[in-house]
């Protein structure tokens, strides 16, 4: 399970969110205790319901807390204090309350201030908890940029795999990552994959080595992340290896973090052009998306004409 630390979040977001660090420590851990929680289901206006994520404080709380008992507060406080959530967050340009001080002062939980409206401070954590402690794997082939849609090549050593890589950036496509690729579960039917940092801009070729696709194709040949919406399997010959179906009835998909992608094998043999064939499959996965399906399309055709109607 993936956790981050307060002083990471403020520190990758201090200027974004123009947070000013008030009080606490910042060592205390974020992450969820429980598979069924979404990060960004960490992080919220302040609910007493869900004292255990980042409580984020606006002008209509501020206004609410002005309205209750002194005695009031004080237990709200305490039973925050018994919780300790990560932190809470004063937006709208609220001061801290003399109650969320003191809480914080005795239990050490984070105070940090900021001018931003409180639904968008919301909005902008919880995209960078999604990111910051999504479920992530790592997966073997080239992930690529094609017309639009992210690409995972993947086959066995020798393949061809590079290769393929190297024809589709000569023909515009771009590069995410070579060899290692990091997928991250952003949102629950969203996988996102990444580049290492450092094997940023770099793709092996076998009899070249290493080349930097940046440094010879330009900026735009490369891509920082993708969604991954493909896998294409590069199959070479193989003895007790069954050959690729010629008319696939249903589409194969591989579950990836339990994401399920569709999932094309193309046969490597000698005069094929395979960069043609990876274009084709992604057009194809483009109009299966939008429920265009050429395989039920000629099927239902056939079955007209089998049945005597017009066809």
């Amino acid at each position: 399970m993936q956790q981050t630390t307060v002083g990471q979040l403020f520190e990758d977001n201090r200027e974004k969110l123009q947070l000013t660090h008030v009080s606490g420590s910042l060592d205390a851990l974020i992450k969820a205790t429980d598979e069924s929680v979404w990060p960004a289901d960490l992080v919220g206006h302040m609910n007493q319901m869900h004292l255990n994520r980042l409580q984020v404080v606006g002008a209509a709380e501020i206004a609410w807390a002005a309205r209750q008992p002194p005695e009031r507060m004080r237990n709200r406080m305490d039973e925050i204090a018994q919780v300790r959530p990560p932190a809470i967050i004063m937006a709208d340009g609220c001061e801290v309350i003399e109650a969320t001080a003191r809480m914080s002062a005795e239990t050490g939980v984070a105070v940090f201030t900021t001018s931003l409206p409180s639904a968008s401070v919301i909005d902008l954590l919880r995209l960078y908890l999604s990111r910051a402690l999504a479920e992530r794997t790592t997966l073997h082939g080239v992930f690529m940029d094609v017309l639009g849609l992210g690409v995972l090549i993947t086959g066995e050593s020798g393949a061809g795999k590079s290769e393929l890589a190297l024809e589709l950036i000569t023909r515009g496509h771009g590069l995410v990552a070579d060899d290692i690729v990091e997928v991250f579960r952003v949102a629950p039917e969203t996988l996102e994959g990444r580049c290492p940092e450092l094997l940023m801009d770099f793709l092996e070729v076998r009899g070249l080595g290493l080349i930097n696709i940046r440094t010879i194709f330009g900026e735009t040949a490369r891509r920082r992340k993708m969604r991954l919406r493909l896998i294409v399997h590069l199959q070479k010959p193989s003895p007790g290896v069954p050959e690729a179906t010629r008319l696939p009835l249903d589409d194969q998909t591989q579950v990836v973090i339990g994401v399920p992608i569709r999932r094309v094998v193309l046969p490597v043999a000698a005069g094929r052009n395979l960069a043609v064939l990876l274009e084709a499959a992604v057009r194809t996965t483009v109009l299966m998306l939008r429920g265009i399906d050429a395989n039920k399309e000629f099927i239902d055709r056939q079955r007209r004409a089998i049945d005597g109607q017009d066809i």
